[in-house]
């Protein structure tokens, strides 16, 4: 009983021993706004996770977080000690408060108690000698330098910011502490390599400074009015001469941390003027070229033509539409593939923007596509400016003819713009005359039509409900049909995302399963290269037809996780078309 109760003491011992402590300590409680303090906050054990510190209101934090452990035993008691510190330096006075910091320790959360520093006047040190020889506050600046102020809409601003210092002064580092947001504009920052650009000797209110661009964007206004931008704001860590040297005479440099801002900067957006404005100006500001190219205008039966809209030119390429072809309706035009090649310098955007429309005569003869306009506003002249296409005629050699006048709906509307119409027609020589006395319906021929075509019906009718329960309970047959509309389904769906190589390979892998699911009757788990090949070539595919579907499947489960090029989505979609018209007629 005696060694029992020896055991359980022993356990509640080793227990309150091992009770989790987790505090806040300061170096200090009473400081001068001029002076540091540091604060470690210290725990007993060294497991402990998701470390939250607070916000140190009323406190700017110098340098990081240090760690420090510690272990010790003493009169065989083990002892452990783990802190987190910060050094931190006032920015105003009074009785300031620091709130509690969390910890997880053995997935329970402890916090610090708050603390309190009494922050009073700067502490006057008769036996500093670092005493700063400039002004820190009067020595750095932040600006944010704008190319125009007042821009028309869409058109191109930069700005440029910069840190302007003076002589024999300098910056370690700074931290963005807030960054601006611009609203109702198209923002493309361009890259300053190492964070800041070489410093400049620049004159800056009429003093010398040095300067370095921290930052550069390219900003086009999408509204008009004025336009408010926030502003930038940095911590930056400033290095400052003082009267003190080192032993070999030169001179020593103190660091302080310093809050610069911007300021809110504001532009002034000029809308675009009404007077003269084309009824087709889509928003192209800037100055431009307008080509329309097709690869070929005289084409045989199963032959396309690309015709290339282009327009090239220095402006917000990326912000305007591009005119669209209208075409006689007897030349069948898909959707186009759109293609950018554009840059953005300080200048603003230049480049190419294009979109290749695919079109198919379907009848044989002699078309015009009309000629097609752009218009945009140039900023050297503040005019409007229109640029128009030439005629394009399209001559299909051969193929069917059509049964109606569509054949000649491109030149008859030539003509009919050149000639006018005449007053006078010639006399009709021939005639549809009526009797003016009607027969009655009743006993008529319609009359017996009508009465006997509801009798006719009834055989049609009954031999359509057969087709349709035939049809019904060919479960494999309604399967394979099925598929067969998804293949072109999916098919349809690769075309038309072939500017997205995510979704155009996807679109393509599930065409060429369901392809597989609809003539091999297999499942998409039952799929591998060497049984889809033993049964293509079972089925008297052609060898070559085999290996290119396979080498479609393998490019659509590798190639949409790796750079491809527009060109390479074209081949692919084209080869999987040719690929599955194949095997439909070689499949046995």
């Amino acid at each position: 009983m005696k060694k029992l109760t020896f055991i359980l003491l022993f356990l509640l011992t080793q227990t309150v021993f091992a009770q989790v402590e987790f505090t806040a300590k300061l170096s200090r409680t009473k400081i001068g706004q001029n002076e540091n303090v540091r604060i470690d906050f210290v725990m007993n054990t060294p497991d402990g996770d998701n470390l939250q510190l607070p916000d140190f209101e009323g406190f700017r934090v110098i340098g990081g977080l240090t760690q420090h452990m510690s272990q010790s035993v003493v009169n065989g008691r083990r002892s452990f000690s783990k802190s987190f510190g910060l050094t931190l330096q006032p920015t105003k006075q009074g009785v300031l408060t620091i709130e509690s910091a969390s910890i997880v320790i053995n997935g329970q959360t402890y916090k610090t108690e708050p603390v309190q520093i009494t922050v009073t006047a700067p502490v006057q040190r008769p036996n500093d000698t670092s005493v700063p020889l400039v002004e820190p506050n009067e020595s750095l600046h932040l600006v944010a330098q704008v190319s125009k102020r007042n821009p028309y809409l869409n058109e191109p601003i930069t700005i440029l910011y910069k840190l302007y210092f003076r002589e024999n002064t300098g910056f370690r580092n700074f931290v963005p502490t807030e960054t601006p947001e611009y609203n109702d504009f198209w923002a493309h920052n361009i890259d300053v390599k190492g964070g800041f650009e070489d410093p400049k000797d620049e004159i800056y209110k009429d003093e010398r400074y040095r300067s370095v661009v921290i930052k550069k964007v390219v900003l086009y206004p999408q509204k008009s009015g004025t336009l408010t931008i926030a502003p930038l704001s940095l911590d930056v860590a400033f290095e400052y001469p003082t009267n003190r040297r080192d032993i070999f005479g030169r001179r020593s440099y103190g660091v302080t941390n310093l809050k610069v801002s911007t300021g809110v900067t504001n532009i002034n957006v000029k809308a675009l003027p009404e007077a003269g404005k084309p009824e087709d100006f889509s928003g192209a500001v800037g100055t431009f070229d307008f080509v329309v190219t097709p690869n070929r205008t005289a084409v045989r039966q199963g032959e396309t033509i690309e015709l290339d809209v282009t327009v090239t030119g220095k402006g917000n390429l990326e912000l305007f539409s591009l005119p669209k072809p209208v075409v006689p309706s007897a030349l069948e035009m898909y959707d186009p593939i759109s293609k950018k090649q554009i840059t953005v310098s300080l200048s603003g955007m230049s480049g190419k923007v294009s979109e290749k429309y695919t079109i198919i005569p379907q009848y044989q003869g002699k078309y015009i596509i009309k000629p097609m306009s752009f218009s945009y506003f140039d900023l050297s002249s503040n005019s409007y400016k229109t640029l128009t296409s030439n005629e394009i005629m399209i001559d299909m050699i051969d193929g069917p003819v059509s049964s109606d006048a569509e054949i000649a709906e491109s030149i008859t509307m030539e003509k009919s713009e050149i000639e006018p119409q005449s007053s006078f027609r010639f006399i009709e020589l021939k005639t549809s005359l009526q009797p003016i006395v009607k027969r009655d319906f009743l006993y008529s021929k319609s009359f017996y039509i009508w009465l006997l075509l509801p009798l006719a019906m009834i055989p049609l009718l009954i031999l359509v409900k057969r087709k349709k329960q035939e049809r019904d309970s060919d479960v494999v047959g309604n399967k394979i049909r099925s598929t067969n509309k998804l293949v072109k389904k999916y098919l349809s769906d690769a075309k038309k995302n072939q500017n997205d190589k995510q979704r155009f390979y996807e679109s393509l892998e599930r065409a060429l399963h369901n392809f597989l699911k609809a003539k091999l009757k297999i499942e998409t788990a039952e799929m591998s290269k060497d049984k889809i090949s033993e049964i293509l070539l079972n089925k008297k595919a052609d060898p070559k037809t085999v290996e290119n579907f396979l080498s479609l499947l393998e490019s659509a489960e590798l190639v949409r996780y790796a750079p491809s090029l527009a060109s390479t989505v074209e081949q692919d979609y084209n080869k999987a078309v040719k690929t599955i018209t194949e095997l439909e007629k070689n499949i046995k």
